[in-house]
């Protein structure tokens, strides 16, 4: 029985906290046998993950994680929520995916340089010392890869101002918020459809992540969506997830075979703790890859 995880982020490129030659050593230890590591928004890992799992005789799919900006007009009033999407054997190189992700990466750079800028506002009603140049200095050193609010929120925690990641984020960071990146899903699809690769949409129905489960926690009305909004960009879905109900996974299941969409799954493991390898997910899955 082959084991399959297409879904994990790490440290050196996203926000995980494992570097790619840990995570690949951990997956040989846990006899993973197709893997792959879909960073947020970077790609500047992937050579390296493909030559390591190659070397510990494991498959290997090129892939990223990009975060998208949806809006439907029959939900929230139409303001605009997150989702993410998948992209898989892409190619890497390609230069207008790259140019894209570099913007991104940038624009990161910059809305997190803003949140702290909010979350001294908060701190000086709290009367709580403000974050320094030299705190600033301390967050960036901790990301190896493309920075994102967790790296902040670990932050708080080792400067003793929050006890967890999960306070940091109820107390400050949903609060001082600044929105991302705007990147529709028609514009993420061609970037990774014109650089060979398929695009599938991430955790449909995640109770605790960026998913439809925001607009509505009705499974027939996410599909409905779906099918209005989203199927002509997509190439697949990933049915197969940490956080998924039974319900869910046989509803997405029921849904990609309707519409003739690649099914997909994964762990969405950021290693705390690891749970790389911990979903079963069908060997058949395996066989939708030109490996």
């Amino acid at each position: 029985m082959m084991i399959i995880d297409l879904h994990i982020h790490s440290k050196s490129c996203s926000d995980g906290n494992l570097t790619v030659e840990e995570i690949v050593r951990e997956a040989k230890k846990r006899n993973i046998g197709l893997m792959s590591i879909t960073d947020h928004d970077s790609v500047g890992c992937q050579e390296k993950a493909m030559a390591l799992a190659r070397k510990n005789g494991i498959r290997y799919v090129y892939g990223v994680e990009l975060n998208v900006t949806f809006s439907h007009p029959r939900y929230r009033n139409g303001k605009s929520t997150s989702l993410d999407l998948l992209g898989y054997q892409f190619d890497v190189k390609d230069k207008e995916l790259e140019n894209k992700l570099e913007k991104i990466g940038k624009y990161r750079e910059e809305r997190a340089a803003k949140i702290l800028d909010k979350i001294n506002a908060e701190f000086e009603k709290e009367g709580i010392e403000k974050l320094t140049e030299d705190d600033w200095r301390k967050i960036q050193e901790s990301v190896d890869g493309v920075i994102g609010r967790p790296h902040i929120a670990n932050y708080l925690v080792r400067k003793g101002v929050v006890r967890t990641v999960q306070e940091a984020f109820d107390r400050y960071l949903v609060k001082c918020d600044v929105p991302k990146y705007p990147l529709y899903v028609e514009e993420a699809s061609r970037l990774v459809r014109d650089a060979g690769g398929i695009i599938v949409l991430a955790h449909p129905n995640d109770p605790h992540g960026i998913s439809l489960a925001e607009l509505t926690r009705s499974l027939e009305e996410q599909t409905e969506i779906i099918e209005e909004s989203i199927l002509r960009y997509i190439d697949g879905v990933e049915c197969w997830h940490s956080r998924n109900d039974i319900l869910t996974t046989n509803h997405y299941i029921k849904f990609a075979k309707k519409h003739g969409l690649i099914m997909t799954g994964g762990s969405d493991c950021h290693q705390k703790p690891i749970l790389m390898g911990t979903v079963k997910i069908p060997e058949y899955v395996a066989k939708q890859f030109q490996l």
